[in-house]
């Protein structure tokens, strides 16, 4: 039986080029993830700066530790893969 399938959320912004990649990342990993936008979701924009103190997108959070940016490398490593 396979690993059980980790709880992916991406904070991001429709035109940002990073957060492009980490969720072409995800879909050519076949890891299903929630993208959450947070240009048009204020409360979200707001629970994503009060859990990492910044604004910055691309963050995602997976298994509730997050990584912010587009890092391939921290994102296979929290990932397995």
């Amino acid at each position: 039986m396979s690993e059980q399938q980790k709880e992916v959320k991406v904070y991001s912004i429709p035109t940002c080029p990073h957060c492009k990649k980490v969720k072409m990342f995800l879909e050519n990993n076949g890891i299903a993830f929630q993208d959450v936008n947070v240009a048009a979701d204020k409360a979200a924009r707001e629970e994503m700066v009060q859990k990492t103190r910044q604004m910055g997108v691309p963050v995602t959070f997976i298994d509730g530790d997050y990584i912010i940016g587009d890092d391939e490398g921290k994102l296979r490593e929290k990932l397995g893969l």
